[in-house]
């Protein structure tokens, strides 16, 4: 009776410790095997091992927590856990041999269901290729923040989800021409050159600062901070009569805050750029940035988790009301919207100045935005 008495002891705890190990999908930097534990949510345990919906970023930065927030808000508004799904986010190193090795993994993998990535080289076949294969193997893709090239590679995911980047320059530009109304020169800085949402933001750029502006530089850093402020001191180490500066991704903007203090060359020069990172934030607020075109990557995670799992659930409904003219032209891409963020006081952009669909607001306005998503940065 002792020895039987045991057992049942033993066998409780083992069972109270078992429903102790409630699992959430997070942060990762590697995929898992296929055995994923199942997590209790509301007193409900699935009764089947949850599948992964990765969300598969170009690099490490903090643009990429807003769109893990969104993205883990998704899951838990939409239930994903009932249905059988967790979210994890995996973070590349901004290669795109890591991204091709990551999407081999998946393959390889029991446990992934559905694939959102933000696609570090549009011009790398072998990145679409991947996701092709994925695709076959029933796995559902779409790219988020950068797309593949449009014009070889769109059969390779559903849909794209974020920032029209061409509309996204053209409003950095528009900021730009509103800044210096007689133009300049300005240089432009970006983590990868050939990433689709570099190319279209450089280009839309041009087309919204006009004529009057000349592109002097346009230096890529391959994802290293440091590498990006010695981008900065050199490119104005070579050109004296450089007007304006541009950061085209989010850890660009910061990089040349850091140098144009160091050199003490703020009154010379108008500073803008992509993105809310916090010390661009921060910098605004110190007087050092006259304007930031602010996407949305809250929406990017949290749309692009919402539309894999009406995918998965062939919901019809979800996948009409996002997507209502897919398979037309452009009927693929969903617009997860810009702001311009400009300082509290003393700027001289206006709201007219910019794009019907683009929201303006000033830097208080703004931060209560974040707080009311607890973010950040943006």
């Amino acid at each position: 009776m002792r020895h039987s008495r045991f057992a049942a002891t033993q066998l409780s705890v083992s069972l109270i410790l078992l429903g102790t190990l409630i699992g959430c999908g997070g942060d990762s930097s590697a995929p898992s095997g296929s055995g994923a534990t199942k997590p209790q949510l509301g007193g409900a345990v699935p009764s089947v091992d949850l599948k992964r919906i990765i969300v598969l970023t170009n690099g490490n930065a903090p643009f990429w927590d807003a769109a893990a927030a969104g993205a883990k808000d998704a899951e838990k508004d939409l239930k994903c856990v009932v249905d059988g799904f967790q979210v994890v986010v995996d973070r590349n190193d901004f290669k795109a041999e890591g991204q091709i090795e990551k999407l081999r993994q998946y393959a390889s993998a029991t446990d992934v269901a559905a694939v959102a990535i933000s696609v570090t080289d549009a011009q790398n076949e072998a990145i679409p290729d991947e996701m092709r294969k994925l695709q076959k193997a029933g796995i559902k893709i779409v790219t988020i923040d950068s797309d593949v090239n449009r014009i070889t590679a769109r059969d390779s995911r559903f849909a794209y989800l974020g920032t029209d980047n061409i509309v996204g320059g053209r409003e950095l530009g528009a900021a730009a021409k509103g800044l210096l109304p007689n133009g300049g020169k300005y240089a432009t800085f970006v983590g990868l050159k050939n990433a689709a949402n570099a190319q279209e933001r450089i280009g839309g750029f041009g087309e919204g600062a006009g004529e009057k502006f000349t592109q002097a530089e346009n230096l890529g850093d391959g994802g290293d901070e440091a590498v990006a402020r010695s981008n900065v001191k050199d490119a104005l180490d070579r050109n004296a009569d450089m007007a304006l500066l541009a950061g085209i991704w989010s850890y660009n903007t910061p990089a040349i805050i850091d140098i144009v203090k160091q050199l003490n060359a703020r009154e010379k020069l108008k500073l803008v750029g992509f993105d809310a990172d916090p010390p661009a934030i921060v910098g605004m607020g110190e007087g050092m940035l006259d304007a930031m075109v602010v996407q949305n990557p809250y929406q990017m995670g949290y749309q692009g988790v919402r539309i894999l799992r009406a995918l998965l659930k062939n919901e019809e409904t979800t996948i009409k009301e996002m997507f209502p003219n897919h398979g037309s032209n452009d009927g693929d891409l969903f617009d997860t919207g810009l702001k311009v963020i400009v300082p509290n006081e003393g700027s001289p952009l206006k709201p007219e100045q910019f794009g019907k669909k683009t929201e303006f607001l000033k830097l208080d306005a703004f931060k209560e935005w974040l707080t009311k998503y607890n973010l950040t940065g943006s």
